[in-house]
């Protein structure tokens, strides 16, 4: 899992930029720096200062320069990987980042995989992999909300609380183990009683956690909200409304849009990743055809469904087979166009969908837009979910773990009112303890580590 050689990678997008680094980790890296890089006065240097900026040049074998920078020394334990790490800051052009990296890798390093300088800081015990993954989600963050969650990961928030449970089992599971070697005593009720009201706290609170996780999804991944509705109705009227620029082509001719548009915004600091979809409709036409198609495959995946309705046109067989699309679905009502004598009954969209809520809307005045916005920021921040809460699980890996556990621990205890051996409901508490584990990686397989890192971005 862990190989004791030395890596490099470039550690900033590729592209022009004020500034190129190139990172370099492990036993070889300041030796590798002595070997290419020149001071001011063009001389090397036997040891460099730790944490200490050195400026001066970069050159090649043949002893040319490849350009002017800025070099770094941070020796273990104190950097990110807990190794030796280099870092040399030069200019961000294409041309030079990859020359020095070239001669990095000449040197003797070894190029690094898919987040491996963070893979390292994981192994070396600077932080867990439910931190490592939230590095990760903060460099990905497309908003202010999903930024915040990943920091307060970074922060340990919450391992700290995934270790806390952790622990609770732990000592729970000792209890349960003593009593195991002593079989031949009688198990008293008020230790039966302890170790049921021991489970039952543990499992409110991963529970508890469990109940954030569809706001942390929202958060971390944003709202994929889909816009459907026959054609002319509105669709890419809305778009370009919520996104304040004309994304989608707006015409009377009815079929305009005839693939899907996405577009990522941000709405009070919530991600939404909005889908303008093809009017659907019966047609003839091929290419219209496959953008309806598109349109019903996108609502089967979608967080939010918003339904446009024409209020200037009564309900139609169109519109009906488009409510059966939707379903349970969680679904926002538009009535469009209420600019003009209403037609549409709406007694009749509330008996067709009950419980969703309708907002009337002209896209021509701005009427109604701010009340859909308002809608999906609470959609996201909803009762006891603020956005100034602690921990959220926004992670499927880790959500996945907490039901694990959940249903480990309601097996343990359905158990024991069966009056089940305790050597049997030890196996149950103590798969709880190993699916908490995953989680912060204490236990964890070698291939998902390996599966887990090489989803993170090169040089990270």
């Amino acid at each position: 899992m862990y190989r004791e050689d030395t890596i490099a990678a470039i550690s900033t997008p590729p592209g022009e930029g004020g500034i190129g680094i190139v990172r370099i980790s492990g036993p070889d890296a300041e030796g590798i720096i002595q070997k290419i890089f020149v001071d001011k006065n063009g001389k090397t240097h036997r040891e460099y200062k730790n944490r200490y900026f050195y400026y001066g040049k970069i050159l090649d074998e043949e002893k040319r320069v490849i350009d002017e920078v800025l070099v770094v020394i941070m020796r273990a334990p104190h950097s990110y990987t807990m190794e030796d790490v280099a870092e040399i800051h030069c200019h961000g052009g294409m041309i030079p980042v990859r020359k020095i990296l070239k001669l990095v890798l000449n040197h003797g390093a070894r190029l690094a995989e898919p987040g491996e300088f963070s893979k390292r800081a994981f192994l070396n015990g600077r932080i867990d992999l439910a931190q490592a993954e939230a590095i990760m989600d903060l460099i990905s963050a497309k908003s202010e909300s999903a930024a915040w969650l990943s920091v307060h990961q970074m922060e340990g928030k919450l391992s700290g609380k995934i270790k806390n449970l952790r622990e609770k089992i732990l000592n729970l599971l000792a209890h349960v183990e003593v009593t195991i070697d002593y079989p031949e005593e009688e198990i008293e009720s008020d230790l039966l009683d302890h170790f049921r009201e021991n489970m039952d706290e543990v499992l409110k609170e991963i529970t508890k956690l469990l109940d954030t996780a569809e706001q942390g999804k929202l958060i971390r991944d944003g709202i994929k909200t889909v816009i459907i509705g026959k054609p002319n109705v509105g669709k890419s009227s809305l778009l370009n409304a919520l996104v304040r620029e004309n994304r989608a082509i707006v015409t009377d001719i009815p079929g305009t849009t005839r693939d899907v548009i996405e577009e990522y915004i941000n709405i009070k600091g919530v991600t939404v990743r909005i889908v303008d979809t093809a009017g659907i409709r019966e047609t003839l036409d091929l290419v219209e055809k496959i953008g309806v198609e598109r349109s019903k495959e996108s609502v089967q995946d979608a967080d939010l469904v918003i339904l446009m309705l024409d209020a200037s046109r009564p309900l139609e067989e169109e519109d009906r087979k488009i409510l059966r699309l939707i379903g349970d679905r969680k679904t926002l009502i538009l009535l469009n166009k209420v600019d003009q004598p209403s037609v549409l009954d709406r007694e009749k969209i509330t008996e067709l969908m009950p419980d969703k809520i309708v907002i009337e809307t002209s896209l021509i005045s701005g009427k109604g837009i701010e009340e859909v916005e308002d809608f999906i920021y609470n959609m996201v921040y909803s009762g006891s979910i603020t956005p100034n809460t602690d921990i959220l699980v926004g992670n499927l890996r880790h959500q996945e773990a907490l039901i694990k556990a959940k249903n480990h621990l309601k097996d343990a205890l359905l158990a024991l009112d069966q009056a089940v051996p305790l050597d049997l409901i030890s196996i149950d508490i103590r798969g709880a303890l190993e699916a908490l584990g995953t989680i912060t990686g204490d236990d964890i397989t070698e291939d998902l580590v390996d599966k887990i890192f090489s989803e993170f971005c090169l040089g990270k």
